[in-house]
């Protein structure tokens, strides 16, 4: 059925020619990919479509086929026409001149059309990413709305910052924010203009696979942007080629993108890493004390060191060795003598050495600790360990999917975190303890995750348990790692880099197996289990 009929429209700015005489038919429930260089009016013809003001068709028309109810003005696809609108109305089916209609039906057909643009965020900077989601959400009551509100943003997978402020994301989360927000709105028309032109390849193919399964194959009809070649080829029906505002070529995905590619440098790939860029950088950073005993005492001797995100980052060494002392500095509760510490917020650097709710109180809500001497709460269940007991407010119904999502990360299966979360500590078992001490420290959602010594005594069995869940907590959640450890074989297992400790300074830092290399006899002997 066609929905939108574009007619010999063309557009001139400032004496240059935009667009020139451009025709095409865009169906219901299919997907149009827009392929063509930098300038080769893409975004002009989104922004026409969307009705964005500034850009009228200087000649030309556009006809959305539309189903229209008399009664309230809502607007839907044409094939809603002759159906039941929730007014009580009936549907008509209608062919509007877009920019040359009634200004309510104009505004009508907008409401109706979600846009997403490159790199543009509109969120409620000062809201949480579930409270961004909700208001777009219209139509069901509070309990519906957290739901559909938390299956958008796993198809965004963005779940593990359903709390975060929005203004502490970084740009490719915000970016995934907003795709939710616009599908939330349930359009009937989504327009997409280079929705991932600046991000990088990972976050790129979290948001094209959202889009995908979102959108697509929802049924819903959309025009996508793109620089990626692959991207018209997965996610469209019918590609047009766009160049000096001119359709020189049209048809299916692969034909069409195969020509443009033999025209058009298109630069190679990056590879796609696990980790990110730096999340926490130390310069120089030191913490001297004075005992009566030993004089004065360089706990931190001048630490440089720099972890990625998403990576799992020890810092290995024997007792003494200064580890937890570096992580009590990163964390916030000793301050160090000299040095700086910077950790990434969204797209900001916080210094961790500057204190108020600009210094690094700004950052605490994001970091989270797990102490050697873990304790779980134990007059309160699992799940009132998880909500309640560390003051994390939230509705009682999302507050229970939420916590056997975190206890998933952490390794148990659906059907058994559900019965876990009626239970006390004391009913369960030192490795399901140790995983729901882990889980209390996830659920709040942390950036960066520091745990300290986590495997201590534990036995063969839960060690393997915890190191199956961190794995799973950072591909779920997301998250950065750094793990203070004197259990080398565990940061073998575990770790993607790690660092050596010895009297309070870094002596190496790399892969673990080559920090295995740098061991002493009386490191090897106390960090490696015997052969």
């Amino acid at each position: 059925m066609c929905f939108i009929k574009i007619e010999n429209i063309t557009k001139t700015f400032k004496g240059v020619t935009v667009l020139k005489n451009v025709n095409m038919t865009i169906e219901e429930g299919s997907v149009l990919g827009i392929l063509g260089r930098s300038g080769s009016g893409k975004s002009i013809l989104i922004n026409m479509l969307r009705g964005m003001k500034d850009y009228k068709p200087d000649s030309g028309r556009i006809i959305y086929n539309i189903a229209l109810c008399p009664n309230c003005m809502k607007v839907e696809a044409p094939s809603k026409a002759g159906k039941k609108c929730d007014c009580g109305g009936e549907f008509e089916a209608q062919s509007v001149d877009f920019w040359n209609c009634e200004r309510q039906i104009f505004a009508a057909i907008k409401r109706r059309i979600s846009i997403m643009l490159q790199r543009t965020f509109a969120l409620y900077e000062e809201e949480t990413v579930i409270e961004n989601v909700m208001k777009a959400i219209k139509g069901h009551d509070e309990n519906e709305s957290i739901s559909i509100a938390i299956d958008l943003l796993d198809m965004a997978q963005m779940t593990h910052r359903v709390t975060h402020i929005a203004r502490d994301l970084s740009g490719g989360e915000k970016q995934r924010v907003v795709l939710a927000r616009q599908i939330a709105k349930e359009p009937m028309l989504f327009l997409a203009d280079e929705p991932t032109g600046t991000l990088d390849p990972k976050t790129a193919q979290l948001i094209h696979q959202a889009l995908l399964d979102g959108v697509k194959n929802k049924g819903t009809t959309m025009i996508i942007t793109s620089h990626w070649p692959e991207v018209m080829k997965k996610l469209s029906d019918y590609v047009i080629w766009l160049e000096k505002g001119e359709i020189i070529e049209e048809g299916q995905p692969e034909e069409v993108v195969e020509k443009f590619l033999k025209q058009v440098p298109v630069p190679e790939k990056k590879e796609v890493f696990q980790t990110g860029g730096p999340i926490i950088e130390m310069e120089d950073v030191k913490k001297h004390y004075y005992s009566i005993d030993r004089g004065v005492v360089k706990a931190v001797n001048g630490i440089n060191l720099v972890v990625n995100e998403s990576e799992i980052f020890g810092i290995v060494g024997l007792s003494g060795a200064g580890k937890t002392t570096l992580s009590r500095i990163l964390y916030g509760l000793t301050d160090p003598s000299s040095g700086t510490i910077k950790v990434k917020l969204g797209e900001t650097w916080v210094d961790m050495t500057e204190k108020g709710p600009m210094g690094r109180g700004r950052v605490k809500p994001y970091l989270g600790i797990l102490h050697q001497e873990y304790s779980l709460y134990p007059h309160r269940n699992i799940l009132g360990n998880l909500t309640e007991a560390i003051s994390l407010e939230l509705p009682a119904e999302f507050a229970k999917i939420k916590a056997i999502y975190v206890l998933k990360a952490v390794g148990f299966d659906e059907k058994d975190a559900a019965v876990i979360l009626e239970k006390y500590p004391e009913e369960l078992s030192g490795g399901e303890r140790h995983r729901v001490a882990l889980a209390q420290v996830l659920i709040k959602e942390p950036k960066i995750v520091i745990l300290d010594e986590p495997t201590g005594t534990m036995d063969p069995i839960t060690r393997v348990q915890v190191t199956d869940s961190i794995r799973k907590a950072r591909d779920e959640l997301n998250q950065t790692f750094l793990i203070i450890s004197h259990d080398m074989d565990f940061v073998l297992d575990v770790c993607d880099r790690a660092a050596l400790m010895r009297g309070g300074k870094i002596l190496k830092e790399g892969d673990p197996e080559s920090i295995v290399e740098d061991l002493t006899t009386k490191e090897k002997k106390k960090m490696l289990k015997e052969d």
